[in-house]
């Protein structure tokens, strides 16, 4: 299933729309001003709260959490020793990890499973420059964290480049 996410969402404060293929809404982001750190939420349409992003504080390296129900569901973090494309790994309470690996800045990555992909982030298949898509390629996969893991690894790859 894709979604379609356009850039502004990103602005802290600002309300916006994830739509499905149909143009129907999947998700509301809310992003939380006034807070001593970047929040977002991703609601259903019935404006339920499914995951929350938050930037980790007093962290060694630039890393996000992603929350469900209040509680910890994943850390995002700029993988180490990725000279050559940027590299993500998002790590699942759990203990499971994702590979978030690709041209982040120019929404172009997959997210992967021990090699088996998750999800396909591009721009191939939309004219409009300020537009991406978020391609959950399977079925099983949780469709709110594979858009929570792209929207993380963005903002962090876009305050790394900003740095």
């Amino acid at each position: 299933m894709k979604y379609l996410v356009r850039d502004k969402m990103f602005a802290i404060g600002d309300d916006y729309w994830i739509e499905d293929e149909q143009g129907r809404h999947a998700f509301l982001v809310d992003g939380k001003a006034l807070r001593l750190r970047d929040t977002l939420e991703l609601k259903d349409p019935a404006g339920r709260v499914l995951v929350t992003l938050r930037q980790k504080m007093f962290s060694l390296r630039d890393a996000m959490t992603i929350e469900r129900d209040e509680r910890p569901l994943a850390t995002v973090r700029r993988k180490r020793l990725s000279l050559l494309r940027n590299h993500y790994r998002v790590t699942l309470v759990d203990g499971t990890e994702l590979d978030v690996s690709g041209r982040i800045l120019d929404r172009e990555f997959t997210v992967e499973y021990e090699g088996e992909l998750l999800a396909h982030i591009s721009r191939q298949w939309f004219h409009v420059r300020e537009t991406y898509a978020v391609n959950v390629v399977r079925e099983d996969a949780d469709a709110a964290l594979q858009i929570a893991v792209a929207v993380c690894v963005i903002r962090m790859a876009e305050r790394e480049r900003e740095d």
